[in-house]
């Protein structure tokens, strides 16, 4: 397993930001991990132009369940994957919330992005409210059974655990529950889709920056971060690389 370090960048940035991939490929030329950068649709072309022959992935943020269609505004993961994006985050919680994607959409547009070649970054979370309530893993379990595409494998899934009160606040959970939900999902998408579970990759996220990446990173079943804010600068993500790189 190569472990994974995805930036998302959401509604942030314009070419002349696309400076930050050059700087975090002059800084991270072959990191010990893989680095992805998912932009706004607007930035993937020529996020992938300024990445080609690096060893810097693209991704989008979001994609249609339809292949093509009268969708005004949507993209497809056929489209996505034609200009240059191999991974595509699904279910984050910011759609869930804003845009009130079901477990089902999720499943739909993962399905769809799997049939296209592109893998599906498949993201869980508890509100703060289902935490005090004592309902994480339980909320966490239903979301990720209704939402793993039919078919995934370690090849074509990524599981991202970003609960939802952690998002851009500066706040994180302790290293025990981020172990304790980390080794639940393991064992939960082991009774999903089978041996095909222990090489997928499980993604930390929620305010994950340099001061904290280490630590993350040494819990077990944490392969990787999604990050937001400090994906956004090179310096940053290339700190968050290197730790991930090291660990």
């Amino acid at each position: 397993m190569q472990k994974l370090a995805a930036g998302n960048w959401k509604m942030n940035g314009n070419s002349a930001a696309l400076t930050e991939v050059s700087a975090l490929l002059d800084s991270h030329p072959a990191p010990a991990c893989e680095m992805l950068l998912c932009p706004p649709a607007t930035l993937i072309a020529q996020m992938a132009w300024a990445a080609r022959g690096s060893v810097l992935k693209i991704g989008g943020q979001d994609c249609h369940a339809k292949a093509s269609g009268a969708h005004t505004g949507d993209i497809s993961a056929a489209m996505l994957q034609d200009a240059g994006a191999s991974y595509v985050i699904l279910g984050h919680s910011e759609r869930r919330a804003d845009h009130g994607e079901t477990d089902a959409m999720v499943r739909a547009k993962a399905e769809a992005a799997l049939a296209a070649g592109v893998t599906a970054v498949v993201c869980v979370g508890e509100t703060e409210a289902q935490r005090d309530a004592g309902e994480t893993l339980a909320v966490i379990g239903a979301q990720l059974e209704g939402s793993v595409p039919a078919g995934a494998t370690a090849a074509t899934l990524v599981v991202a655990y970003e609960p939802v009160w952690a998002i851009g606040t500066g706040r994180t959970p302790t290293i025990a529950q981020i172990a304790e939900v980390h080794a639940f999902l393991r064992a939960r998408l082991t009774a999903l889709i089978g041996a095909e579970a222990e090489g997928t990759r499980l993604l930390y996220g929620g305010s994950v920056k340099p001061s904290n990446a280490a630590e993350i990173f040494a819990v077990p079943h944490v392969d990787g971060a999604l990050v937001g804010g400090a994906s956004l600068k090179a310096a940053d993500f290339g700190a968050i690389v290197a730790a991930l790189s090291a660990a």
